[in-house]
């Protein structure tokens, strides 16, 4: 007995090879977007201008060894995530600084997310603000003066060494979707 194919089922499966075909050569997903860096310049420009990332402590001051200020966006993993960073090193303790973000971060209308594992909270801070669409996330680490040794030279591991050097950092999806600190 001979195959037959309905001639309503041929033309629909023939458009739908198509279009997966065609969304295949174009680089595109129809499962799941792609977003690109492009068009985030006034979003990048809000992030990298937050007041929290221009008022360090009392005392802390930019690297000596290396230019502390950083700021990107990043779309190779299928999603545009905009950052923005500044690193300090500061002549006083961790506590110091944890204390001084935390105050400013909540005047300025962040929430503070705490770790999820009790205890972390003296290697950084994360906090959120933000409802969809303009959601933002700033984060405080203390990186190991051999984690700077090995990624800006020895020259930034002994400066960092001789205080509580850290980071803070602003980030958002490129569309503002909402975001949480620990995913």
């Amino acid at each position: 007995m001979p195959c037959r194919i309905r001639p309503g089922r041929a033309t629909a499966a023939l458009l739908l090879s198509a279009v997966l075909v065609a969304g295949a050569l174009s680089g595109c997903s129809f499962l799941s977007p792609f977003t690109t860096c492009e068009g985030t310049e006034a979003r990048m420009k809000e992030l990298d201008s937050l007041p929290l990332l221009a008022s360090p402590p009392p005392g802390a001051s930019a690297p000596r060894t290396f230019d502390g200020d950083s700021s990107e966006c990043a779309d190779d993993s299928g999603d545009a995530w905009l950052s923005a960073g500044r690193t300090y090193v500061y002549p006083g303790t961790r506590q110091e600084v944890l204390d001084h973000y935390r105050k400013a971060a909540e005047a300025d209308g962040w929430r503070f997310e705490p770790e999820p594992v009790l205890g972390q909270e003296t290697w950084g801070s994360c906090f959120t603000k933000g409802e969809d669409g303009q959601a933002k996330v700033f984060t405080l680490s203390f990186p190991p003066a051999r984690f700077l040794t090995e990624f800006y030279g020895a020259e930034a591991g002994a400066e960092f060494a001789s205080g509580s050097g850290f980071e803070i950092s602003v980030g958002s999806e490129a569309d503002g979707a909402e975001v949480h600190c620990h995913t």
